[in-house]
């Protein structure tokens, strides 16, 4: 029977990108996937734009990495975000740099970044099996990968194996976490998967009374008691359920990390440009202002419309209130209010709405140097199906698009000295 090179299961921006790499360096390389076309859950990033990867110094994308960033310093080295760049550029596929150094491409279409993809390695030679649904990994007895069986029982044999099936979040794309459970059945631990980059759930009705109202450049606190979980500054947005926008996307992936499921609180800086004694100053000025009119109509140049019932429900005056009549106690209170509105977490929203996924496959089993299996010989693993996940802004594809790069080197060098 014949016995492929190496054989990539699935077409995401690891899998793709390892079958690249291994097909440049003159393996024949079959991909595989569950789907009827490559890319589905790239097709989707960056809300269907793709975030290709962030343009910051190379040494910054570590501090924005919340799992293992040691783990990843040589896959990111040997491919980095700078290198990822001049691969889309050079295979025609202009890139811009966005606010926060978020980069996309000049099209602003996701398919046009897997229309690349596909061109190179279809000009590589690689082989593509789509509708193709691996259920178990061949393992001889020397632990020793042999290949892979499809459903049905269809056998494909292969020196080498990189599997890049992603976590479990946005499960319509096919990543529905199952070969995280085969590798468990084969001796892998599992780092417990759990929804990252997604939005809270909150126990106040704010998210019902604000739904819709985004809010920029604000200061959210994330506290477990006295614990700072997470600090920043950013975007968000109120939904139906609670609170959304890249802010709290990356505010989660820490809570997730420190505190999942527990009930925690969330302190929101509505004016974080002033101090509290600033501020103060700001809403004298309104107030001397507006001093003959009601307090309900007299914070429409410091608050989005939507948000001044909410803050005068909050602060305890009365809205009908003349300016002239509230005291200094009740000003400093409605300052306090602006730079700590409070709010508790109950936790997060599903692997549904989740855009990555935090634990997989136990970094301590995987060699950092090569992607392969410290487990089965010949393994090699990549992309989000790893323990390893960073904040929103393009770092998350950056970490599939190096590992991808380096399992694909790696097997291939491993092929090419084991011929020879």
């Amino acid at each position: 029977m014949r016995t492929e090179e190496i054989v990539v299961v699935g077409a995401g921006a690891a899998g793709m990108m390892a079958a690249i790499e291994a097909a440049a360096r003159g393996c024949q390389v079959l991909l595989l996937d569950r789907n009827e076309k490559a890319g589905k859950k790239v097709f989707i990033t960056g809300k269907g734009r793709c975030n290709v990867t962030n343009a910051c110094d190379t040494s910054d994308l570590f501090s924005n990495i919340i799992s293992n960033e040691k783990f990843l310093y040589s896959a990111i080295y040997q491919f980095d975000n700078h290198q990822v760049m001049d691969f889309f550029e050079k295979e025609g596929c202009p890139l811009k740099v966005e606010r926060g150094s978020r980069v996309f491409p000049v099209s602003d279409h996701s398919s046009d970044v897997i229309k690349v993809l596909l061109m190179k390695m279809n000009s590589l030679g690689v082989k593509i099996r789509y509708h193709a649904l691996v259920e178990d990994l061949i393992i001889d007895e020397n632990q020793t990968i042999r290949g892979v069986v499809l459903e049905k029982g269809e056998r494909i044999f292969a020196d080498k194996v990189i599997l890049a099936t992603g976590g479990l979040s946005y499960s319509p794309t096919g990543s529905d976490g199952k070969m995280l459970y085969i590798l468990e059945k084969h001796g892998h631990k599992i780092v417990e998967p759990k929804p990252a980059l997604v939005p809270f759930e909150i126990k106040e009705d704010l998210g019902s009374r604000l739904q819709g109202l985004a809010l920029k450049n604000v200061v959210l606190t994330v506290k477990d008691g006295k614990k700072e979980l997470f600090k920043g500054m950013g975007e968000m947005l109120f939904t139906h359920f609670g609170i959304s926008g890249p802010l709290v996307l990356s505010a989660s992936s820490y809570y997730v990390k420190k505190a999942y499921k527990k009930e925690v609180t969330a302190i929101l800086d509505l004016k974080p440009a002033l101090d509290e004694e600033q501020l103060d100053k700001r809403i004298l000025r309104d107030f001397e202002e507006n001093k003959n009119r009601l307090f309900k109509n007299s914070l429409d140049k410091l608050l989005p419309a939507k948000l001044i019932p909410v803050i005068i429900d909050y602060s305890g005056i009365h809205p009908e209130k003349k300016i002239n009549e509230i005291v200094r106690e009740e000003r400093k209170r409605l300052v306090q209010l602006l730079k700590h509105l409070e709010m508790n977490i109950t936790g997060t929203r599903s692997f549904r709405e989740a855009i990555i996924t935090q634990g997989g496959v136990s970094v301590k089993e995987v060699n950092p140097s090569t992607m392969e299996s410290k487990k089965i010989q010949g393994l090699y693993l990549a992309g989000e199906m790893l323990d390893i996940d960073a904040v929103t802004g393009g770092y998350n594809i950056q970490l599939a698009w190096s590992t991808g790069h380096l399992a694909g080197e790696s097997a291939a060098l491993k092929v090419k000295q084991q011929k020879f």
